[in-house]
This record gives C-alpha cells, structure tokens and sequence, in this order.
C-alpha cells in the first residue's frame, strides 16, 4: 500500500547527486572567477607599488595620494619629505607617493 512513496523517494535521492555535483562545479566557478578577476590584480598592483616604494630616491619627482606634485629631498623607512615649491617642504606617509613622474615634469609646469 506504502509501495509508491519508496520508490519517490528513490528518484529523488538518485536526481540530488547530480545536483551536488553541479554546486560544486559552481562553487569552484566562482572561486576562479573571484580569483581572476579580484585577487591576482590587485596583488599585482600591491606588488608593483611595493617595488615602486622600494625605489623611491632622493631628487625623484612625485605625485602624492592627494595630488600633490613635488621633489623628494628625503627619503626615510616610513616617511619622505616632498618640497611641492621652493622653501615649501612637506613630510608624507612613504606609502601615499602614487607614482613617480619623469625627469623634468617640474619644469614644464
């Protein structure tokens, strides 16, 4: 009498392991998409301003995190003095020096 609810139960048992199999296809999607599209770029970049930090010498010229533009006169393990005008000095987080512009930039502006 009870016959046809075990063999529902059967089918349905039988159909939900491809189901997990998909979810895991999924799941493993996702963490590559995660991966490509997040992580490794943004590492990348870290890496490059890591180097870019590492560099940093006295007389190169910089643009600061907040626009400043200017000249390293000092160059320390976490800070860097800028002079963004003559007589005009400011001390920066080492870190906050966005990229170092080419010799001369200075002057044609």
């Amino acid at each position: 009498m009870l016959d046809f609810f075990i063999s529902s139960a059967h089918a349905q048992e039988a159909g939900a392991g491809g189901g997990a199999i998909a979810q895991i296809v999924m799941l493993v999607g996702f963490v590559l998409i995660f991966y490509f599209l997040l992580w490794r770029p943004q590492s990348k970049r870290a890496k490059a301003h890591r180097q870019l930090m590492s560099q940093l010498s006295k007389g190169d010229e910089v643009v600061v995190g907040g626009g400043l533009v200017g000249r390293l006169t000092k160059v320390g393990d976490e800070f860097v003095t800028v002079e963004i005008s003559e007589g005009t000095e400011v001390n920066v987080q080492k870190s906050a020096v966005a990229t170092v512009l080419p010799k001369g930039t200075l002057k044609s502006l």
